[in-house]
């Protein structure tokens, strides 16, 4: 595995391996790798004659910065589990390559929609940062393919969206979501869980499984009440959104009917960490 640190030679070797023909499949990550970043690196191998992926925890999609203080960093790990996966190139950027001055941090996406709801209304310029920062590395990685997981679903709307509003060619491949033997969906975010928390933070992948098997039977408005409601049961948890949409635009929908993909988003803090899952209800 090659380490890279800059994006002038990243390109440089990007460019060299597109002319020799070889597709370049790209998956970015912030670190603390887990199985869910592995099945993703799997997923490119078998697509891309070439995998790079990327270690950059980016500061500008935390609008709290003791959350990006506190996000563990196990790069030595990390690179072993590449390296053990068979990854190509690691690029490892610092954030002076990233961000090389203060007006680089600013670049401006109109999201529109996306960047008003669910996780962009509890995160005000989170996914401003997101896009900056995937901008970013696309023009530094230039891969025919983008592999990102189906966990951070609203992520993967402003990134097709960002793709889509800026013509830029890669094709981005939604991965599903990797989980625990028990349940719980994969996260760097889930070392932070302890104990209680840990055991109670199952409950949240068995309301959505729960949702599922009820919108049969019952209709979508009344399963999701369900849903919440058992989830509001547990004094551990504290949910800040559970809702149904479209799995396109993310409009809320109250029937299965309104929408030709229908996917239940859920967030929720457990023991003060903030935990991400979603199910799709249909197809």
């Amino acid at each position: 595995m090659i380490v890279i640190k800059t994006i002038a030679e990243t390109q440089q070797y990007i460019a060299h391996e597109k002319a020799a023909g070889k597709s370049i499949g790209f998956v970015p990550t912030m670190g603390a790798l887990h199985a869910g970043h592995l099945a993703l690196v799997a997923r490119a191998k078998q697509s891309c004659d070439v995998v790079v992926v990327s270690i950059f925890v980016n500061p500008t999609q935390f609008t709290d910065a003791s959350d990006l203080a506190k996000y563990p960093v196990t790069l030595e790990a990390d690179m072993e589990k590449l390296e053990a996966s068979g990854v190509d190139v690691l690029f490892l950027p610092s954030v002076v390559e990233m961000y090389p001055n203060e007006a680089s941090k600013h670049t401006d996406y109109d999201l529109g929609y996306l960047d008003t709801v669910l996780e962009a209304a509890a995160r005000p310029g989170h996914f401003k940062g997101v896009a900056l920062i995937v901008g970013k590395l696309l023009d530094a990685v230039q891969p025919n393919q983008l592999f990102m997981g189906q966990k951070d679903f609203q992520q993967l709307q402003v990134v097709r969206k960002l793709i889509k509003d800026h013509n830029i060619p890669t094709e981005l491949v939604s991965c599903p979501i990797v989980r625990e033997a028990d349940g719980l969906a994969m996260s760097s975010r889930n070392v932070r869980l302890h104990g209680e928390h840990r055991e109670v933070a199952t409950e949240l992948s068995k309301a959505l499984y729960q949702l599922k098997e009820d919108v049969g039977s019952k209709p979508l408005a009344e399963a999701k009440a369900v849903a919440l409601a058992h989830l509001n049961s547990h004094p551990l948890i504290d949910v800040v959104y559970l809702e149904t949409v479209n799995g396109h635009t993310l409009v809320p929908v109250t029937d299965l009917a309104e929408a030709p993909e229908v996917a239940a988003l859920l967030a929720a803090r457990v023991g003060g960490v903030h935990l991400l899952d979603n199910i799709i209800l249909k197809p």
